[in-house]
């Protein structure tokens, strides 16, 4: 059975940050646990490298295009190799045979009709590559995703018929439920397909970095625009488009019948930032092309640097390379994947890092292996021999096959903090048996072969705790498994972990420590931003006129009051929004066919339970807008004193939906 996973293709306007590593290393991960596991497994990634942005970038960097693409490019796959990521091809969107099959798969769509020529306005975000409907900014100008600017836009462009794949995607949503995981993320994608779908602009006359258009189709002055280009590379990776395609046959191609046996992609891996454009774009383009949807749509979140969002005005972005210089790319590795929950946004604190290097690693398992190689060089030579364990310890030997077993089902629903969790369980098993059985103690009392037992045991317990580990840390494992002399592969994986054997009888080697020890961090602190301060007199007149401005502010006439929409609404589902002091999500009903999501801040004064099936107030004509990520479509009212915060709500229960005013 073939294997296909993949990151997403990473934009080339800048070097790679600790979000370009959290995808990376969790998508090595899992290729290498189904490489480990016997699985023929493709792994890609690559850089995304046309666009308006990236010209406009080149033109500031006083480059070529293609000069400046060339250098990111480069950037990426040199970090990618400097770290050991095991993927099977690096694609890039300049590539040649990618180019074609962009234009293959153009071709195609617009034969099938599902492309069309028209002229688009709207409101563009550069940054985002994305066309907005005025419904969906932020003020009437901001970018819902980024805030930035948007620039009001008027050309010819090639439409792709997203309307028309509305039903077949939420067909495929209701019917695949683990499409989109983790699951919580679904719910977004959803409501925004039941919100209406709006064909989608596929080309740009604009700039012209970008892959042109098929000479078929004879309309040289457009290119494509980037998300379509962007997108098919995980099937152009496999040689879509250069070879049999359609029954026609391309001489000198790159093997499509070769490669497009690991389609369809077992999963994408991306940020939540871009879930909408796989979730939804990617797989309309995929019926279109007659072609299998991928299994899964992994979305993660973002990472934020000691409780703060990451920005490079504050200076305290993360760079990769600089902690893996600094730590060791493999204990980055372990930090990342353990430290935060996937789908969850997560906190890059070195601190936490340390704490984690010097307790888990350090102490539970680089100990661990040094507290064997100790002992059993005085008590046997370094020779360890497994033929007393099951005699006198079957009971740590059932502990750890009970653990081995369930570790495979949370890889598979990407859950590798809950992995590494319950795989640490084994090196606390190995440090409990020193502890309980104390092998130095049998030794004075003649009980050798009962000493050895125990050494070898925990010798075991490394053995397995090192081949289900190796997907995270592959060099690190490596040394183990070479200390207790034997090799990390599909065969050790085979015997080992699923046919339950044990070490057959070696002489372990002394390693050096694994993990030593840190006493101080080994990067600087991020800065913290300064408080602006004034004099009391400066303070008292800003105050003075801020106070003025607010009383002649905040006259409006009684028709600007009933523009605004109050309803009473019943609160359907409540649940806390994990990484947050202060937010709760919310499903309310507000009569409407759907329910509302509303993110409010309101966990320090109520939780989820005090709220499941009462009424609230909800401005209900707000524009949506999105909070930690999470869309909130509407506002509840609430009245806050000294006293704390309670909600207005209605003095007798009303229909949903009612209108207040």
């Amino acid at each position: 059975m073939s294997k296909y996973i993949t990151t997403p293709i990473y934009y080339v306007n800048g070097e790679a940050h600790i979000g370009h590593a959290y995808t990376t290393f969790i998508a090595d991960t899992m290729a290498r646990y189904e490489r480990l596991k016997g699985e023929d497994t493709f792994f890609l990634t690559g850089t995304d490298e046309h666009g308006q942005k990236i010209e406009e970038s080149a033109k500031k960097a006083g480059k070529p295009t293609q000069e400046f693409a060339d250098e990111i490019s480069a950037t990426f796959k040199n970090l990618w190799d400097e770290f050991g990521i095991s993927y099977d091809k690096f694609i890039r969107t300049t590539d040649e045979e990618h180019k074609k099959g962009v234009q293959k798969a153009f071709e195609v769509m617009y034969a099938k009709g599902d492309i069309y020529k028209d002229f688009y306005e709207g409101h563009y975000c550069v940054s985002c590559e994305t066309f907005f409907p005025e419904t969906q900014l932020i003020d009437s100008e901001f970018c819902p995703d980024c805030g930035r600017t948007t620039s009001v836009v008027k050309e010819e462009s090639y439409f792709f018929r997203l309307s028309n794949y509305e039903e077949k995607l939420l067909e495929h949503y209701a019917n695949h439920p683990d499409f989109i995981m983790p699951r919580s993320r679904a719910n977004e994608v959803v409501n925004f397909v039941k919100g209406g779908l709006r064909d989608l602009s596929v080309t740009r006359t604009s700039f012209s970095w970008g892959v042109k258009m098929p000479q078929s189709i004879g309309d040289d002055k457009h290119v494509m625009y980037v998300w379509l280009d962007a997108l098919l590379n995980y099937i152009t990776a496999l040689g879509y488009g250069t070879d049999k395609v359609n029954g026609e046959a391309r001489e000198g191609a790159l093997g499509y019948d070769a490669k497009m046996n690991y389609w369809p992609a077992d999963i994408h891996f991306v940020g939540k930032d871009i879930l909408r454009f796989h979730a939804i774009y990617w797989p309309a383009f995929l019926m279109s092309l007659d072609l299998p949807l991928p299994k899964h749509i992994g979305a993660h979140g973002w990472w934020t640097r000691d409780g703060e969002k990451m920005s490079k005005s504050k200076g305290n972005v993360v760079s990769p390379k600089e902690v893996a210089d600094a730590y060791g790319v493999e204990n980055l590795r372990y930090f990342m994947l353990r430290e935060v929950p996937f789908g969850q946004d997560g906190d890059f604190s070195q601190r936490a890092f340390i704490d984690r290097i010097n307790s888990e690693l350090s102490n539970d398992l680089g100990n661990l292996l040094n507290r064997i190689i100790g002992m059993s060089g005085k008590y046997s030579d370094f020779e360890i021999d497994s033929v007393d364990v099951e005699k006198y310890h079957s009971k740590e030997i059932g502990q750890m096959n009970l653990i081995l077993d369930s570790l495979d089902a949370f890889l598979e629903n990407l859950q590798p903090h809950r992995y590494l969790e319950e795989l640490w369980k084994l090196f606390a098993i190995g440090n409990g048996v020193i502890q309980e059985y104390e092998p130095w103690v049998k030794i004075k009392n003649g009980q050798k072969d009962e000493a050895l037992a125990t050494v070898a045991v925990v010798a075991n317990i490394l053995s397995k705790a090192a081949v289900m580990l190796h997907p995270v840390m592959p060099n690190t494992t490596n040394i183990i498994a070479d200390a207790l002399s034997f090799e990390i592969n599909t065969a050790s994986y085979q015997e080992l972990i699923l046919e339950k054997k044990l070490l057959k009888l070696f002489n372990i080697k002394k390693v050096p420590p694994l993990f030593p020890r840190i006493e101080e961090p080994l990067m600087q602190e991020a800065p913290k931003a300064e408080p602006v301060t004034a004099t009391k007199k400066e303070q008292s007149s800003k105050k003075q006129t801020k106070e003025t401005k607010k009383e002649n502010d905040n006259l409006i006439e009684i028709g600007q009051f009933f523009e605004t929409s109050l309803k009473v609404g019943t609160v359907v589902e409540a649940e806390e929004v994990p990484k947050s002091k202060k937010l709760l999500k919310l499903q309310v009903d507000l009569g409407e066919e759907n329910l509302r999501q509303v993110v409010a801040g309101i966990k320090e004064f109520y939780s989820p339970d005090d709220l499941i099936n009462t009424q609230v107030c909800v401005v209900a004509n707000l524009k949506p807008a999105k909070l930690m990520g999470m869309i909130s479509e509407g506002m509840l009212l609430a009245a806050k004193d000294e006293d704390g915060l309670c909600l207005i709500r209605p003095e007798k229960p009303k229909k949903a939906g009612t209108p207040i005013g």
